[in-house]
């Protein structure tokens, strides 16, 4: 099925977890109406739970749908890929846990992006996928979240104060202490 005709435009896959929770409770809040979205996991008890919790911030959250997926069972994989035009995922250790998603996207044509800061997995996933993905459509986005934000939000802030009609190449660098 072309991933335009889906029943969802996005699963969230790891929804139960810490930064899975804070995606959900934004798209509860903020999402479109007519965004179809749902949560995606291995534990539907707290899928379950999860809804409640997103019901009393957004009643319309009652209405989401839970999707159980599991990064140890390939076929539950390739189902939630296979019934949403996008999977966003907070599942990591990425290097332990994310390459079979990101292998039943790629094989779907199903978008995806996670919040991965792994460099190593980032290119493990780019050179076992990449081509797959290509022949399918489907667009495989890592880094979508701390590690990119600086450089995103640097990048945005400076095309702010620069012409429009010019060509602009942009590096950036980072330090950080923790």
């Amino acid at each position: 099925m072309p991933a335009h005709d889906r029943e969802l435009d996005v699963a969230l896959f790891g929804a139960t977890g810490f930064t899975g929770q804070l995606v959900a409770g934004y798209l509860a809040e903020h999402a479109p109406p007519e965004l179809r979205w749902a949560i995606a996991g291995r534990d539907l008890p707290k899928l379950q739970a999860l809804r409640q919790i997103l019901t009393q911030v957004a009643p319309s959250a009652r209405d989401v749908p839970i999707m159980r997926a599991d990064v140890n069972d390939v076929g539950s994989l390739s189902e939630l890929a296979a019934r949403t035009r996008l999977v966003a995922s907070t599942v990591g250790p990425f290097t332990e846990y994310g390459g079979p998603l990101v292998a039943a996207c790629a094989d779907r044509g199903t978008d995806y992006v996670d919040i991965t800061g792994e460099p190593e997995f980032v290119d493990r996933m780019w050179l076992e996928h990449h081509q797959r993905a290509q022949q399918t459509g489907a667009r495989l986005v890592h880094c979508c979240g701390f590690e990119s934000v600086p450089s995103d939000l640097g990048a945005w802030w400076t095309l702010q104060h620069l012409p429009t009609d010019v060509s602009i190449e942009m590096r950036a660098y980072v330090q950080a202490q923790g």
